[in-house]
């Protein structure tokens, strides 16, 4: 949309001139004014136009928007906690509300206090900002009670509907999102089995199914660190959906290219690499409600250093559940048996995520997997995908799991 990307160089230009002159100074007074313009401009076709800004990507609504691909900006307001941007016509928006938007942005990104009003942000406005929830909760809203499952459970049909969510993708459609909700709570309920937590984790039978079962996997995990870090069962189920949904780019990997018993060319490289940005869309395209999924799925990949993949223009800090999913991907990931290599037995990778906290791994986050894990390992209940789960019992961690039949 043509209003939309002038609004958003408008912007930029504007948050240059704030950064260098103070309130009053006619410079920043016509920056300001070019850029509330052509906010009204975009407001007069798009009633409630919401920004997301995704590494170096921008959306508006559900729709990339191409011209603004490696913005520059897009990565800098991320990085400061404002993945999204959103504008309301039917609330007036003052020049003055636009003034004070801009200052907080450039004090957030030079850490300096501006000269904007505090006041003018207690009072209703038709801009609201601010970074993707983990469950966009609002107050007073009643959490819903989750049933206890007190028979034994089942992963196949759950593994079936996350197989069938990924053919609809590849075909081209949208991503089925009632569907995949129904899984996570399907999951939660299996947690949840005889008053008592359990991580219900599903052991492939061939490799192919990969992408199916270490999606379920990390879905399992990372709702079993999200309870035992106290988030709410929103946020739970929120993180849940994210770590179902955080490799969905892989549909667009080549089989051949995700099994491959050698090491990667640069080329087949440059394609696996590319799966965080592409689920990340197709998310995104398909239910921009799902902002914080889109998050997880775009950063999963990325170290607290700043290695791994997409890399990032300008660092950043990733998003708390992005690097929750994180550790609960390399864990799933390593624990697997995959063509290229065996499978890890749980001491070693746990002493992995260990000896990476604070460089690949959140610090806080990856020990309190690992305290989790430590005393739940043992009780894990690993099942094939047309198996009822078997009363856990302990298992020894100085083995690794029996490859798949």
């Amino acid at each position: 949309m043509t209003e939309a990307v002038e609004f958003l160089h408008a912007l930029a230009q504007a948050l240059a001139v704030v950064a260098l002159y103070p309130q009053g100074h006619a410079r920043r007074q016509a920056a300001l004014e070019d850029s509330y313009q052509r906010l009204i401009d975009l407001l007069a076709v798009e009633k409630r136009p919401i920004f997301s800004f995704l590494g170096d990507e921008v959306v508006l609504g559900k729709q990339p928007l191409r011209e603004m691909r490696d913005w520059e900006w897009s990565s800098r307001l991320a990085g400061i906690g404002m993945q999204r941007l959103e504008f309301d016509a039917s609330v007036p928006i003052s020049l003055e509300e636009l003034d004070a938007l801009l200052d907080d942005i450039v004090g957030r990104l030079t850490l300096r206090p501006t000269g904007s009003s505090e006041a003018r942000h207690d009072r209703a406005t038709g801009i609201r900002f601010g970074a993707v929830g983990v469950g966009d909760e609002t107050e007073g809203d009643m959490e819903e009670e989750v049933p206890t499952a007190t028979i034994a459970f089942s992963l196949k049909d759950e593994a079936e509907t996350v197989e069938w969510v990924h053919e609809v993708l590849q075909d081209g459609g949208e991503l089925p999102l009632m569907e995949a909700e129904a899984v996570v709570r399907s999951l939660t309920v299996a947690m949840h089995g005889d008053q008592q937590l359990m991580l219900p984790l599903l052991q492939l039978r061939e490799f192919d199914e990969y992408t199916t079962t270490h999606s379920l996997n990390v879905s399992v995990l990372s709702m079993g660190i999200a309870e035992w870090l106290g988030l709410g069962g929103r946020d739970v189920r929120a993180v849940g959906v994210a770590g179902l949904l955080h490799d969905l780019g892989k549909v667009t990997v080549p089989k051949e290219i995700l099994n491959k018993a050698g090491k990667l060319d640069d080329s087949e490289r440059e394609v696996m690499n590319s799966h965080p940005a592409e689920g990340a869309r197709m998310i995104l395209t398909s239910d921009q409600d799902l902002d914080l999924a889109a998050v997880v799925a775009y950063e999963h990949h990325i170290m607290i250093d700043g290695g791994g993949y997409p890399s990032l223009r300008y660092a950043r800090d990733c998003h708390f559940s992005s690097k929750l999913v994180h550790v609960c991907d390399v864990y799933d990931a390593l624990r697997t048996k995959r063509p290229y290599r065996d499978s890890w037995p749980a001491k070693k990778v746990l002493s992995y995520i260990e000896e990476k906290a604070g460089t690949e791994f959140d610090e806080e986050i990856a020990r309190a997997f690992t305290a989790m894990m430590q005393q739940w390992e043992p009780r894990l209940s690993t099942l094939h995908e047309d198996e009822a789960a078997p009363d856990p019992g302990p298992t020894s961690d100085d083995q690794a799991p029996a490859p798949p039949e």
